[in-house]
């Protein structure tokens, strides 16, 4: 009888946050479209948030401010739309040197180190962090039923898996594929920054055992951690540098510099997996339609949303160039090493646009994002926020952080 079927099980939503340096300030412009289509006082909608890199900042603000969805979104436009690159890295150019000939001298050395070699010295973004983020209210979050569950992927460099630390209410258990482990811990800063720790560039992070970087490396299945812990439809916010750029027959060819090489090393973690990914769960869904009602283990049609860039961010990186920092200008000198900058550029004027193309792709996708989370079309999106993020600009002339101005509370 009709009155024995079991109620349908309600949507688990998930938002998936894909790793890229700087480009990840493009998402909070998306996240700002989106609690724009949402009512005012909106809580988190997601269930489950994963992020991975930069990524995994966003997705972690977007847990420690549960509670309301657009107060989650202020702190993301605070954080993005005042930083500058000296809040993320040291910029002393002597030390820069230094790091150099320390990293370039460990290829040719023979012998184990006990510090980290990197470029960068990333402790001025370790201590912001700790100032903005407080990974306490993450569990309390969820036992208050904001969200379920978090994840945060980093790469382990001596086992070479991809590892998605995640913190849950449920009960779910490690799991472990081919290169793609899920643990289950408490989550802390340190998880946050062996995430964003930028192969080359910043100091791996050690936990446990073993020393973990970015988490986009070996990344091969970014939307895996969402769909594991139970996510029936998915957000997924990618950062693609490049989509379109060719190289023209007319143009010159050179060999490609340090900077050129390591930014396609990076660009390609932080572009292609996520891309890839998402063809392979819409062949999966376009099969299972063909399927009928008939379950068909261990697969179930996960509804996907992916909202990326509708402009090259390497050639936007081209326009604010000149607002690198000496010191690494003196590293990055070609202009074919865009990709490098784009995931380098931390500086205001840069971010503010990324934001706001974020905010300008969702509003082209307003439907999409209603029919999403089944929003009436009676409800009216809110487009008074729009590049809000603006109004928490510090006083200070200098452009610094100042937690007094900070959205966000003890």
């Amino acid at each position: 009888m009709d009155s024995c079927k079991p109620e349908p099980k309600a949507p688990r939503y998930a938002i998936v946050l894909s790793g890229g340096g700087a480009r990840a300030a493009y998402q909070v412009g998306v996240m700002r479209g989106v609690a724009n289509v949402l009512r005012k006082d909106a809580s988190n909608p997601f269930h489950i948030i994963s992020g991975t890199s930069a990524g995994a900042l966003n997705a972690v603000s977007l847990a420690v401010q549960a509670q309301r969805l657009r107060t989650a979104v202020h702190t993301l436009e605070y954080i993005w739309g005042n930083l500058d690159s000296s809040q993320v890295y040291r910029l002393d150019s002597r030390g820069l040197i230094t790091s150099a000939s320390n990293w370039a001298f460990s290829f040719l050395a023979n012998r184990k180190r006990k510090t980290p070699v990197s470029l960068l010295d990333n402790e001025p973004l370790e201590d912001l962090l700790y100032r903005l983020l407080k990974f306490r209210r993450i569990q309390q979050n969820m036992e208050a039923g904001f969200l379920e569950s978090l994840s945060v992927t980093a790469s382990g460099y001596g086992s070479g898996d991809s590892v998605s630390f995640f913190q849950t209410l449920g009960e779910m258990e490690n799991w472990q594929r081919p290169h793609r482990i899920g643990v289950r811990t408490e989550l802390e800063i340190r998880h946050l920054l062996a995430s964003t720790a930028i192969p080359t560039l910043f100091p791996s992070v050690k936990i446990g055992g073993e020393y973990y970087g970015d988490g986009a490396i070996r990344q091969l299945a970014p939307l895996s951690p969402a769909i594991r812990l139970g996510a029936d439809r998915i957000l997924a916010i990618g950062v693609s540098g490049s989509q379109t750029r060719r190289i023209h027959e007319e143009e010159p060819v050179y060999h490609p510099s340090l900077a050129q090489i390591i930014g396609h090393v990076l660009n390609s973690a932080f572009v292609d997996t996520l891309e890839a990914d998402i063809t392979t769960l819409r062949g999966y869904n376009d099969l299972l339609s063909k399927c009928g009602e008939a379950p068909v283990q261990p697969f179930r049609p996960i509804e996907l949303l992916e909202i990326s860039p509708s402009i090259d961010l390497n050639d936007i990186a081209q326009e604010y160039a000149h607002l690198l920092p000496r010191a690494l200008k003196l590293f990055i000198r070609d202009t074919s090493a865009s990709s490098l900058l784009s995931l380098l550029l931390f500086e205001q004027p840069y971010c503010h646009t990324l934001m706001d193309l974020g905010v300008r792709d969702a509003q082209a996708r307003t439907q999409e994002i209603r029919e999403f989370f089944r929003v009436p079309d009676t409800q009216s999106p809110d487009l008074s926020a729009r590049n809000n993020h603006r109004d928490y600009a510090p006083d200070t002339a200098d452009g610094t952080l100042q937690r007094k101005k900070s959205p966000v509370t003890d």
